[in-house]
C-alpha cells in the first residue's frame, strides 16, 4: 500500500536512519494503526512504513490482514480516517491518496539500449478489476502518440526509439476504489561509444606492420573485414587490437570495421565504426604505427590514454608527432555525464556522492584539465536544475560543495584561465555560480555548517529579529549583518575565498567586450552568496577584507545574470569603522540578496594623471572661450553691419556660450562623480540635463552655421530678413535641444535610468540607452554639415574664381566654409571618443577625449575668430584707436587752460571734430573691405 502527501520531497527521506524519515514514518504508522485497528481482519501492530518515494511524497507501507482485500469497504473507510488524522498532524494529503502499490518487473528485456523500441507489459491479477492505464513519470503517455503506443487492452506500452531521456518511473494503474498500481524504475543503458581514433589514416606503402585499436568500455567489440595476413590480439581492458601487415607495392586503401558483438545492436548507428588505411607512396617525415604517417606540419587526431575518452591533436614537428591539444576526459567523469542526462530526483543523493568521490579521487588530474572542469560544471548545472523539484538535505549539499571546492581550488586556476579566455566557454564560471545559487535555494530547514578548503556554508534558521555572522575560513574575516529580519527565517550564507580568481571581472561598463582579461577592475575580496527563503530583505551589509591593498576605487557589486556582469545597483560603498576608527576593510550596504563582492581598479595613479589632464584641459577650453567672447564684444559693431555677417557672429557667440556652460557643468559633474560611487541621482540629474542641453545646443548652432553657408551660396536669389533668420536660429538651436533633453528625462527618470550609475555624471547607456539621445542628434548634424560642405564646395568650384563679383562675399564664404570644415569633424571626433569613455575603461580613450575636449574651445577661438583677417584688422584698429585717444588726451592736458573762454570753447570743439574725424578714419580703414552694395554681403 502507499499514501501520497502533497509536499516537496526531501532527500533526507531516502535514509531510513535520518531523523526526518523516522519522524514521518512514526506519524504515518500511528495514524494508520489508529484507524485500521477497528477493521476486524487487520492484525494489530503490523503496519510498517518501508520507504518514501518522490512524486510529491509517496510513503510505501505494508500490513497484515487475515482474509480481506485492501480494496474492501472497511479499509476504504479506514483510509479516510487516516487522511483526516494526517491532516490534523500537519500533513497535506492528496486527493485519492491511497493505493495498493507493488514494484514489479514490467520490462520484457533485461536491458534496453538507445534507439531500441522498449516494450513493457502489465499483468493484471485475477482478483483486480478496473480500467487499466499507464503513466510515465506521472505524465500521461497517450498525449504523445509519436513516442508511445498502447495496446488495445492497455496491458502493453511500447516506447519507440528510446534514449537515456526515457529513463524514469513507468506505472501501470488499474482504477478502482483503492487503485491498484504496478511500477518499475526503468534504466536505459548509456550510448555505446566505439573508440577507434582517427577514421582515416595515412601510412607509407612499405613493408611494415601497423596497429589499429578499438575500445568500448562496457560492451565487447570485434574487428571485421580483415584478411588472412591480419592478426587480432586477444581483448585487453575493453580494447581489441588489429595488427595489419602492409607490403611494399601493395598500395591503395583498405577499410576495417570494428563493431559491437551484440548482434541486436549492430544495426544501429552506434553499433560500428570504420577505419580506412591509405597506403601512399610519398616522402614522409613523421611515422607512427598507430597514429599514422604524415608530412612536416600536418595535423592528426588520436585517441586518449586508457581510462580517458576524447581526442588528442598531434602535429608533425621535426620528424615527430607531438601533442598539441588534449581534449581527454576521465572515463569515470564521462560516465557520470552520461548518467546525469537521465537522472531522476530519487537518485540525486547517490549520484552526488558518486560525483564527489570521483572528483576527490582524481583531484589533481581534474583540476588541471579545462575540458574535465567544464564537463563537471555541466553535470553540476543539471543536478541543480533537477533539484528544483525536491528539498536537498545536508548530506547532498556536502557532496555538491565538495565537488565545487575541488573545481575552485588553486590548482585549477590555470584551467579557469583557459576557459575564461575561450569565447565558447567564458561563461562557465558564472554558470557554476548560478548552479550554486539554484541548489542553495532548495536546502532543507535546519542549522548546520559545511566547511571546505576554499568555501564555507552556514545554514541558519533565525531565532531573533537580526542576523550577523563572520567567516571562519583561513585568511578571511568577511562579516555579514542583517539588521531587520523576521524570526524563524532560513538563511544560507556561502563564502568563497578563491572565486575572485575564477569569476570574470567585467562590470556593466565593460561587459560589451565579454572578455574579463581586458577589464581594468579586479575582484578584490571574497565572494559571498546569500539566500533567504521566501523573504524580501531591504538592508544587508558586508564587511570585506581588501585582498590587494594597492587597488583603489572600490565598488560594491553583485553578479547580475541578466546583464552577465557585475552590477552595483542597490549597493553602496562605505568605510568600515570599528571602535570609532576607519579600518582597511570595505563595507557594502545593499537592499537585496544574491552573490556579492567588491571590484577595485588597479589604475589609481593613472587616474590621478587623467584627472589633471581633464581639469587643466577644460580650464584651457574655458579660457579660450572667454577670450573668444571678449574679442566678439570688441569687434561686434564693425563686424555685423549686414545680415549675413551678423548671423555668422551670432552663431559663433552662441557656440562659445553653449560650450562654456557645458564645460562648467562638466566640471561640476566630475566633482560629484569623484566624491561618490555609484553616482547620486539627485545631485547628478540636474547637471546631466544642462550638460545634455548645452552640448546639443552647440551642435545645433553648428548646424545653423552650415545652413547659413548653404543658404548664401546655393540659394543666392532668395531673400530673408534678419529678424526671421534670428527667430529660426534661436528656435531650432535651443528649442530642439530642450525638447530632446526633456523627452529623455521623461522617458528614463521613472526607473532611475536617466544617468550613468557609475564612473561619471552623464547619460545612462547600459540600462536605458539614454546616451543615444545625444549620440543620434550629434552624429546626424555632423553628417548633415559634411553633406552641406560638399555641396557648397561643388558650387563654389563650379562658379570659378572670378564668378563671384563681390570680393567680400567670396571672403565670407571661404571663412564660414573653413569653420564648418574644421570644427564639425573636431566636434564629431571629440564626442566619438566621449561615447567611448562610457563604453570602455581603456585609459588611452579617456586621455584622448580629455585632450580633444580641452581643444574644442581653443579651436573655436582660432578657427572661428583669430584666423579671420577682417576680425584681426578690426581688433587692431580698435586697439590702435584707443592708444591714439589716450595720447591726444595727454597732449591736451599738458597745454594748459586757455586765457579766453570763448577761444577755449572753439578750440575744444575743433579738437573734438579732429578726434571724430580721426576715429572715423581709423574705423574706415579697419572696415573698408566690409563695404558692400547690398544686404547679401557675407562678413566673417
Amino acid at each position: 500500500m502507499s499514501v501520497r502527501l502533497e509536499d516537496v520531497f526531501d532527500t533526507s527521506l531516502n535514509n531510513n536512519k535520518d531523523e526526518m524519515f523516522t519522524r514521518y514514518a512514526s506519524k504515518i504508522e500511528s495514524a494508520i494503526e489508529e484507524s485500521y485497528k477497528n477493521v476486524p481482519v487487520y492484525k494489530k501492530g503490523s503496519v510498517k512504513v518501508t520507504r518514501f518515494r518522490p512524486g510529491s511524497i509517496i510513503a510505501d507501507y505494508e500490513f497484515e490482514s487475515t482474509t480481506s482485500s485492501p480494496n474492501s469497504p472497511e479499509f476504504a473507510e479506514a483510509n479516510k480516517q487516516v487522511g483526516n488524522t494526517l491532516i490534523r498532524e500537519g500533513f497535506t494529503v492528496a486527493v485519492n491518496a491511497f493505493a495498493e502499490s507493488e514494484q514489479r518487473n514490467l520490462s520484457t528485456a533485461e536491458k534496453w539500449y538507445p534507439e531500441q523500441n522498449m516494450v513493457l507489459k502489465c499483468i493484471r491479477p485475477d482478483s483486480v478489476e478496473g480500467t487499466m492505464r499507464w503513466t510515465v513519470n506521472d505524465e500521461d503517455p497517450p498525449l504523445n502518440t509519436n513516442k508511445y503506443f498502447i495496446s488495445s487492452d492497455s496491458s502493453t506500452l511500447t516506447v519507440k526509439s528510446v534514449s537515456v531521456h526515457d529513463r524514469g518511473r513507468y506505472t501501470c494503474i488499474i482504477d478502482r476504489t483503492i487503485p491498484y498500481i504496478q511500477w518499475q524504475d526503468i534504466v536505459i543503458e548509456p550510448l555505446p561509444n566505439i573508440i577507434v581514433g582517427q577514421n582515416e589514416r595515412k601510412f607509407q606503402c612499405e613493408d611494415q606492420t601497423i596497429s589499429l585499436k578499438c575500445c568500448e568500455e562496457k560492451n565487447s567489440v570485434e574487428w571485421t573485414q580483415t584478411t588472412s595476413d591480419d592478426d587480432v590480439a586477444p581483448p585487453e581492458d575493453g580494447c581489441i587490437t588489429l595488427n595489419h601487415i602492409i607490403k611494399n607495392g601493395n598500395c591503395g586503401s583498405k577499410t576495417f570495421v570494428c563493431q559491437l558483438k551484440n548482434r541486436a545492436l549492430q544495426g544501429f548507428s552506434y553499433g560500428r565504426s570504420n577505419v580506412t588505411v591509405n597506403k601512399v607512396i610519398e616522402k614522409i617525415s613523421c611515422k607512427n604505427e598507430t597514429l599514422g604517417d604524415g608530412k612536416e606540419g600536418e595535423i592528426l587526431t588520436g585517441p586518449c590514454e586508457r581510462g580517458k575518452e576524447g581526442t588528442i591533436k598531434y602535429r608533425c614537428i621535426s620528424g615527430e608527432w607531438k601533442s598539441e591539444e588534449s581534449n581527454c576526459i576521465l572515463q569515470v567523469i564521462l560516465d557520470l555525464e552520461k548518467e546525469v542526462q537521465a537522472l531522476v530526483v530519487q537518485d540525486i543523493p547517490e549520484f552526488v556522492a558518486a560525483l564527489s568521490n570521483a572528483t576527490e579521487q582524481n583531484n589533481d588530474e581534474i583540476a588541471q584539465s579545462p575540458v574535465t572542469v567544464l564537463t563537471i560544471v555541466e553535470i553540476l548545472i543539471k543536478v541543480a536544475n533537477i533539484s528544483q523539484k525536491i528539498i536537498i538535505n545536508q548530506l547532498v549539499m556536502e557532496g555538491f560543495l565538495n565537488t565545487v571546492n575541488i573545481l575552485v581550488s588553486e590548482l585549477a586556476f590555470g584551467s579557469w584561465e583557459n576557459l575564461n579566455n575561450n569565447s565558447r566557454t567564458d561563461n562557465t564560471s558564472t554558470a557554476l555560480l548560478k548552479a550554486i545559487e539554484s541548489i542553495t535555494a532548495r536546502l532543507t530547514d535546519g542549522n548546520f555548517t559545511i566547511n571546505e578548503t576554499s568555501l564555507e556554508l552556514n545554514r541558519t534558521v533565525t531565532t531573533s529579529t537580526s542576523y550577523s555572522g563572520i567567516s571562519n575560513l583561513p585568511n578571511s574575516s568577511t562579516e555579514i549583518e542583517i539588521p531587520q529580519i523576521p524570526i524563524s527565517t532560513p538563511i544560507t550564507i556561502i563564502v568563497f575565498t578563491t572565486l575572485d580568481k575564477i569569476l570574470p571581472t567585467r562590470n556593466t561598463t565593460t561587459s560589451s567586450s565579454n572578455n574579463s582579461s581586458k577589464s581594468d577592475v579586479r575582484i578584490n575580496g571574497d565572494v559571498v552568496v546569500v539566500k533567504i527563503d521566501n523573504r524580501t530583505i531591504n538592508n544587508i551589509s558586508f564587511a570585506f577584507d581588501i585582498t590587494n591593498q594597492s587597488l583603489r576605487n572600490p565598488q560594491c557589486v553583485f553578479w547580475n545574470f541578466n546583464l552577465d556582469a557585475w552590477d552595483s545597483t542597490g549597493c553602496e560603498v562605505k568605510p568600515y569603522i570599528s571602535k570609532g576608527n576607519e579600518t582597511g576593510k570595505i563595507t557594502c550596504e545593499c537592499n537585496h540578496t544574491t552573490s556579492f563582492s567588491i571590484l577595485m581598479s588597479p589604475f589609481s595613479i593613472k587616474n590621478i594623471a587623467l584627472a589633471y589632464i581633464t581639469y587643466i584641459g577644460v580650464a584651457i577650453s574655458m579660457a579660450s572661450l572667454i577670450l573668444c567672447l571678449i574679442i566678439e564684444i570688441i569687434v561686434w559693431k564693425p563686424m555685423t553691419r549686414n545680415d549675413t555677417s551678423y548671423m555668422r557672429h551670432v552663431s559663433i557667440v552662441n557656440i562659445a556660450v553653449s560650450l562654456l556652460i557645458a564645460n562648467i557643468c562638466f566640471i561640476i559633474g566630475a566633482a560629484i562623480a569623484e566624491q561618490e560611487q555609484p553616482t547620486s541621482v539627485g545631485r547628478c540629474s540636474p547637471v546631466v540635463f544642462f550638460m545634455h542641453f548645452f552640448y546639443l545646443a552647440l551642435f545645433f548652432w553648428m548646424l545653423m552655421s552650415a545652413l547659413l553657408l548653404f543658404y548664401r551660396t546655393v540659394m543666392v536669389l532668395s531673400q530673408m530678413s534678419r529678424a526671421k533668420m534670428m527667430a529660426i536660429a534661436f528656435i531650432v538651436s535651443y528649442g530642439a535641444p530642450l525638447l530632446i533633453a526633456a523627452i529623455t528625462v521623461a522617458s528614463t527618470a521613472g526607473p532611475q535610468n536617466y544617468i550613468s550609475k557609475r564612473n561619471a555624471c552623464w547619460l545612462n547607456w547600459l540600462e536605458s540607452k539614454a546616451l543615444l539621445a545625444f549620440v543620434i542628434p550629434a552624429l546626424t548634424i555632423v553628417a548633415i554639415n559634411l553633406v552641406v560642405l560638399i555641396v557648397v564646395l561643388y558650387k563654389m568650384l563650379r562658379r570659378g574664381v572670378g564668378a563671384t563679383t563681390q570680393p567680400d562675399e567670396k571672403h565670407a564664404l571661404v571663412v564660414i566654409a573653413r569653420c564648418v570644415a574644421i570644427l564639425t569633424p573636431i566636434f564629431g571626433l571629440t564626442w566619438g571618443f566621449g561615447i567611448g569613455t562610457m563604453l570602455s575603461q581603456n585609459l588611452g580613450i579617456h586621455v584622448v577625449f580629455a585632450l580633444l575636449n580641452s581643444l574644442q574651445g581653443f579651436f573655436i577661438l582660432v578657427f572661428g575668430t583669430l584666423l579671420d583677417s577682417k576680425i584681426r584688422e578690426a581688433l587692431a584698429g580698435r586697439l590702435s584707436l584707443r592708444n591714439l585717444t589716450s595720447s591726444n588726451r595727454t597732449r591736451s592736458t599738458s597745454a594748459g587752460p586757455s586765457s579766453t573762454s570763448g577761444l577755449g570753447f572753439f578750440q575744444r570743439m575743433r579738437r573734438r571734430n579732429m578726434y571724430n574725424m580721426s576715429e572715423a578714419s581709423a574705423l574706415s580703414a579697419a572696415t573698408s573691405s566690409h563695404s558692400t552694395s547690398g544686404s547679401d554681403t557675407m562678413n566673417a
